[in-house]
């Protein structure tokens, strides 16, 4: 289990819960680390638990039946993720690949259950996920076939800094940009010419150690 104070560090869904709630969450979540290339789960497994990562970066993909590797979206700090499984009771969809360390928070089916039966606020939280999940799935659909390196490299930092999924962020974002390239599906130079093309713009700010957000809703339609 984890501590009260660092769950609504890592969970910020849990801040509006009530007392017996947080307690419930807190005694039903432990935490494991994962090194960079490590795959956290593999599509097909049948995983007992509700993931969240608490540091480092992560990224939902696919491998289709001809061989192209497909990602859904990054995960940073902050996010949670497959409550949809849970709900569904299935097998997962996806990979779940750590780009560079990476330390997980891991909610027992049990613990996450009895939340989603009896918590108001929990199943507000919930709703919410999953609705900004489907849209941006149907963002990933539409720019993967129409969306040159540049409007590519846009939208996936702009859903890294998505005030729903991963909230409290602020503008900053620690990533390399191989591990951007990763994430796009591009090469690193390739990843290089779109953040120059970017920065020129207004857009953001490429420093030693990532990336600065300067227009997050022009980012986010670059290219439209």
């Amino acid at each position: 289990m984890i501590s009260r104070e660092h769950l609504l560090k890592i969970a910020f869904w849990a801040r509006d819960l009530a007392e017996s709630e947080i307690e419930q969450a807190r005694r039903g979540i432990v935490e494991k680390t994962f090194p960079a290339g490590a795959y956290i789960c593999h599509r097909g497994d049948r995983l007992d638990s509700w993931t969240g990562v608490v540091d480092g970066l992560a990224k939902m993909r696919t491998v289709s039946k001809s061989g192209k590797d497909v990602t859904f979206a990054g995960l940073q700090a902050g996010g949670w993720f497959g409550e949809g499984t849970i709900l569904k009771d299935e097998a997962r969809r996806y990979d779940i690949v750590a780009l560079r360390e990476t330390r997980m928070a891991l909610m027992s089916r049990a613990t996450f259950l009895g939340l989603f039966e009896h918590s108001v606020a929990f199943n507000r939280f919930l709703v919410r996920q999953l609705n900004e999940r489907l849209g941006q799935f149907i963002a990933v659909v539409e720019y993967d076939r129409t969306l040159e390196a540049p409007e590519r490299v846009a939208r996936n930092i702009a859903w890294l800094f998505n005030p729903v999924l991963f909230p409290g962020g602020g503008s900053h974002l620690e990533i390399s940009q191989e591990e951007l390239g990763l994430l796009t599906g591009i090469s690193r130079q390739a990843t290089n010419k779109s953040l120059q093309a970017l920065e020129t713009r207004g857009l953001l700010r490429v420093e030693r150690n990532g990336i600065t957000v300067l227009d997050l809703e022009s980012l986010g339609h670059y290219g439209e």
